[in-house]
């Protein structure tokens, strides 16, 4: 993996105005992504991570609004390109798989229209055998064959629709494919050959991607990185291989402890109450209600995301206080 820089997030803000007040999705999130690298981004439903992806993508709609914060991808802030530079960004620099994007497939259009409609809205000059051979090369990239160029989506399986999506996100060879839960509501036997596609055409591209889900066995095959979030904001984010060893944030921990091991039997443990509303947060860390560890400390300040050990970082007040 490459130490160069494929994206830098910086202090990024996303909020939902509604009824009056105002909902911080995302809140004051900064990271890095690296060239080759695979970064996975874990946390409840409504931590904030789909609306992550869609901020860097510029697709939110309102009620969302990006407040602040810069997205930089070859030196440019993406949150500052008017609209036909995002566009022409998006699919050539930057791709999406949306989550559930076995139905972002329009169901009317055969496959190759789909995938020409993508090239020709970025390339011009392309022939039609230009075209066409280039989507057969795609499909078979993805491991399908030349025929499901002419299918429409109701022909193929999930697995099938899935890998198109896959295909249409590097039809362009971007530098940075975020992958939005890619495996939902697929079987677990799917789920293994749709990542495992993902991972080669990723590897073939040397692009960066970010993978975002829930299923924490899957990152830990697929991600070289891991960060969690929680209620809005980047609570811990470590090397994979360090995270199942020795989680830092008391979340992280908890999320461990709830898993199944192969290697021993033990009572598994799941986390007391629920992810609170981004309308009525707590005082300080937002964790502490649901916190086996915390102190008043927690209740009062909000921990910031800071450096703990190599390329570690958590925001624990507990954390800090034993790394200094």
């Amino acid at each position: 993996m490459s130490q160069d820089i494929a994206l830098q997030v910086n202090n990024l803000r996303v909020s939902y105005k509604t009824g009056g007040q105002e909902v911080k999705a995302v809140d004051d999130v900064s990271f890095k992504l690296y060239a080759g690298e695979r970064l996975g981004i874990v946390g409840e439903s409504g931590s904030g991570k789909t609306t992550l992806a869609l901020a860097l993508m510029r697709l939110h709609k309102p009620p969302a609004s990006i407040e602040g914060g810069e997205a930089l991808l070859d030196g440019r802030d993406l949150l500052a390109l008017d609209r036909e530079e995002m566009r022409s960004t998006r699919w050539s620099k930057l791709s999406l798989i949306p989550q559930g994007s076995m139905n972002s497939l329009n169901p009317v259009i055969k496959i190759k229209h789909q995938m020409a409609d993508a090239i020709e809205a970025h390339e011009r000059g392309w022939t039609k055998s230009e075209i066409s051979k280039r989507i057969w090369h795609l499909l078979g990239r993805v491991g399908l064959p030349e025929s499901v160029a002419e299918m429409y989506p109701h022909e193929l399986s999930g697995g099938m629709k899935q890998r198109v999506c896959i295909a249409l996100a590097i039809i362009l060879e971007p530098s940075v494919i975020i992958a939005d839960e890619p495996t939902s509501a697929l079987d677990v036997v799917v789920q293994r050959v749709v990542m495992q596609t993902l991972n080669d055409v990723q590897a073939q591209l040397n692009a960066a991607m970010i993978i975002i889900g829930h299923d924490m066995g899957l990152m830990a095959q697929s991600a070289d990185r891991l960060a969690v979030m929680y209620a809005g904001k980047m609570v811990e984010v470590s090397p994979i291989g360090s995270f199942f060893k020795d989680p830092q944030h008391p979340y992280s921990k908890l999320l461990i402890s709830s898993l199944p091991s192969p290697e021993e039997k033990r009572e598994l443990a799941g986390i007391p109450g629920s992810q609170p509303s981004l309308l009525e947060l707590p005082s300080g860390c937002a964790f502490h209600p649901r916190c086996p560890v915390a102190v008043d400390h927690c209740k009062q300040v909000i921990p910031e995301l800071r450096d703990i050990s190599g390329d570690r970082r958590a925001a624990c007040h507990l954390v800090e206080d034993q790394a200094s």
